[in-house]
């Protein structure tokens, strides 16, 4: 295992060299490509992925095909996604698309299972475990109580004056629809706090975006 893995996952160099050199033997490396579908719903999960390189975005779909996006899962983190399919032995409820080209070091869950009995390897999952729950219930807050026109403001602030986006890219983002989106930055635009051209977006006057997105600590 290199030394570049045990940096992004410190709680594999604290494995002992048995259980080190059992992950090493069972775990296969994949290389992916930007788009490719790492798991969908309802397939049995096929193993623990480690984040070696890219990401992995995780969204939920509705069956008129709309997304919203869970999370990412980035180097040195974790799938909670895969974890709770693994613990619960069930299939997978969500589905994980690469965002660039990826690399991937997949642990079988016979020795997911067995590595659970190392301390380090069983904190470390909780641990990240306990995190992701934190960051789904803060969307859950998000698009339950929160209008989207706020939750689109504040989401194209902090990214600098000029965002190159689309409008589907951001109804992505948002778990809302193109039309939506497009209708909402019209909106914006016609009140002077954007300026919108093709697949790129203007900051105009971010303190009324502010206002609507109701953080005036936002910038």
């Amino acid at each position: 295992m290199s030394r570049d893995t045990l940096a992004l996952y410190p709680a594999l160099d604290a494995l002992t060299p048995a259980a080190r050199a059992r992950l090493l033997l069972s775990s296969q490396q994949i290389k992916l490509p930007a788009g490719a579908q790492v798991f969908d719903e309802h397939q049995r999960c096929g193993g623990f992925p480690f984040v070696l390189e890219g990401a992995i975005r995780v969204i939920k779909r509705s069956p008129q095909g709309r997304e919203l996006p869970l999370y990412r899962v980035m180097p040195g983190e974790t799938c909670i996604v895969s974890t709770g399919c693994l613990l619960g032995h069930t299939d997978y409820n969500a589905s994980g698309v690469t965002e660039r080209d990826t690399t991937l070091l997949v642990l079988p869950q016979s020795e997911f299972e067995s590595l659970l009995a190392e301390a380090p390897f069983r904190d470390f999952i909780f641990s990240l475990f306990s995190e992701r729950i934190a960051d789904l219930m803060q969307l859950i807050e998000e698009v339950a109580f929160r209008r989207l026109d706020a939750r689109l403001a504040s989401h194209l602030l902090g990214h600098g004056r000029m965002l190159h986006v689309t409008h589907q890219q951001l109804a992505d983002e948002l778990g809302s629809v193109r039309e939506i989106v497009t209708r909402l930055l019209k909106g914006f635009a016609d009140q002077g706090l954007v300026r919108l051209s093709r697949e790129q977006i203007e900051l105009i006057d971010p303190a009324g975006l502010r206002r609507i997105a109701g953080d005036p600590g936002a910038v």
